[in-house]
């Protein structure tokens, strides 16, 4: 049965176990999901937490689907259906469970065009695309490699360079960072955000819209935003498979929370960016006082198909052997990590009041 558990693996997005940590809880009883309330007539799911999402990376509207996949191929289907979307080859991504670029791309009813080449890509690629009739280009999609990276010989334009090429830009920056100056977090982005595609940079850099996930950089529930043009937002909201896609009340009142805490720069509210963020001599004290096993510097990982290559200081309580199945079967269960016979519990992904429960199943393993 779907249970909570202790993650004690490093891995601050982690994927299989929900990824971002946000928690949400609400009394039983009615919302004003679909209502005005000042006219009393019916209103929109998307036109409350949508719109402090939109306020708070500096877009014009905003909408919230079920999850990242699908706000990519509500645009697609809304924007360019029988029509071409041109997209660099170094793009054509896969990300987790086997889904792919193509492949959501050929189900929204539009056309891949592909440009360029894997490692170099050129607004001069772009350019002679959407000039060729034969193309009938109606976007030019932009996608962050998420999971991986390409080094060594290669070029690629910027937001800037595609956004003037005669149709509208569409950027899917997936991990869902909202702004790069993170004005949320005291001590501003922590160097390891550097280089990440943010909401707010990229649509003033002029692309007319960014796709990207809820339960990643941003912190909140699964879910899809579709952040920018007013215009463009609407089409996408008056798209048949927007009904099939829209996210319940539950999830909207989770990321309303979440959009407040940005508007109000409360990191600190944010589970994620509380993990992310503390101090290391915070995380050695907290592993002196659970008294129990070798502490040890590690490193943990944002994970969640973002950033690939960063790694982040961090302190965990290592104890010889592999004891991964008996921390499972601890109460709440205890997700670790081994490397060489060593098992590893990484304090940056478990949460201050767990660490009572962690030091006692700890306790409890064989010598």
């Amino acid at each position: 049965m779907l249970q909570r558990v202790i993650n004690a693996t490093g891995t601050l997005l982690h994927t299989n176990l929900g990824r971002a940590p946000f928690g949400f809880t609400q009394e039983a009883g009615f919302r004003n999901l679909e209502l005005d309330l000042e006219t009393g007539e019916r209103g929109s799911r998307q036109s409350q937490a949508p719109m402090l999402l939109a306020r708070a990376c500096g877009a014009e509207s905003a909408m919230v689907v079920n999850n990242c996949a699908s706000a990519v191929m509500l645009v697609l289907a809304a924007l360019a259906r029988g029509r071409g979307v041109a997209v660099s080859r170094g793009e054509l991504v896969e990300i987790g469970g086997g889904f792919r670029v193509p492949d959501v791309m050929e189900q929204s009813g539009a056309t891949l065009v592909e440009v360029g080449t894997t490692n170099r890509t050129r607004r001069a690629d772009y350019e002679r695309r959407i000039t060729d009739p034969a193309t009938d280009i109606a976007l030019v999609m932009a996608v962050h490699q998420s999971n991986f990276t390409i080094e060594g010989f290669t070029e690629m334009p910027t937001t800037a360079e595609l956004a003037d090429l005669g149709v509208p830009l569409v950027a899917d920056i997936g991990s869902g960072l909202l702004d790069a100056a993170c004005p949320w977090l005291s001590d501003g982005p922590p160097a390891w955000l550097v280089d990440e595609p943010a909401a707010k940079q990229t649509l003033e850099a002029g692309a007319r819209l960014v796709a990207f996930s809820g339960d990643k950089l941003l912190g909140g529930p699964q879910a899809g935003i579709i952040a920018g043009d007013a215009e463009l937002v609407a089409a996408c909201a008056a798209h048949p498979l927007a009904r099939a896609l829209r996210p319940g009340g539950l999830v909207l009142g989770a990321l309303q929370d979440v959009a407040l805490a940005y508007l109000r720069r409360d990191g600190d509210a944010i589970p994620f960016w509380r993990m992310a963020t503390v101090h290391i001599d915070d995380l050695r004290a907290r592993a002196q006082a659970i008294g129990v096993g070798t502490i040890s510097d590690t490193m943990a990982v944002p994970g969640g198909g973002t950033l690939p290559t960063v790694e982040i200081p961090s302190v965990g309580i290592t104890v010889p052997g592999d004891h991964r199945a008996a921390l499972r079967a601890a109460s709440p269960p205890i997700m670790a990590r081994v490397d060489q016979q060593t098992t590893i519990c990484d304090l940056r992904t478990v949460d201050p009041p767990d660490d009572a429960a962690l030091g006692a199943a700890l306790r409890s393993l064989p010598s």
